[in-house]
């Protein structure tokens, strides 16, 4: 499966909450770096981070672009809120082995009506 493809049914798992599906995607030993947070390492630390993360908002996930270049894909979506960000994902085998997002954390917090970090 080419990388663009593997990202668009990545969405997909994303718009569905669906943590498994979404694991399912990772190498056993992937790394999920979503920059303003520390990096998630493995399969099923990267699950467990969807369940967290879903459980605490409803996350929506609005393509604007998909590229590829070689072995990577790149997405640059929105959600209905207004929130913007990007993921980069490097595909190998059919499998993410890493995944580094940008978004800004603090519109995300809010717009959710979450706890802002203190410090």
């Amino acid at each position: 499966m080419e990388p663009r493809q593997l990202v668009e049914n990545w969405v997909s798992a994303f718009n569905r909450a669906d943590a498994d599906a979404l694991a399912d995607f990772y190498a056993e030993n992937a790394v999920n770096h979503q920059v303003v947070r520390d990096p998630v390492v493995g399969r099923d630390a990267i699950r467990d981070f969807f369940v967290s993360e879903f459980g605490r908002a409803t996350m929506v996930c609005q393509p604007e672009n998909i590229f590829q270049d070689g072995d990577w894909a790149i997405l640059e979506w929105t959600d209905p809120k207004g929130l913007r960000g990007c993921g980069f994902f490097h595909v190998v085998n059919d499998q993410i082995v890493y995944q580094r997002g940008y978004f800004n954390e603090l519109s995300f917090l809010r717009q959710e009506g979450l706890p802002l970090p203190t410090e």
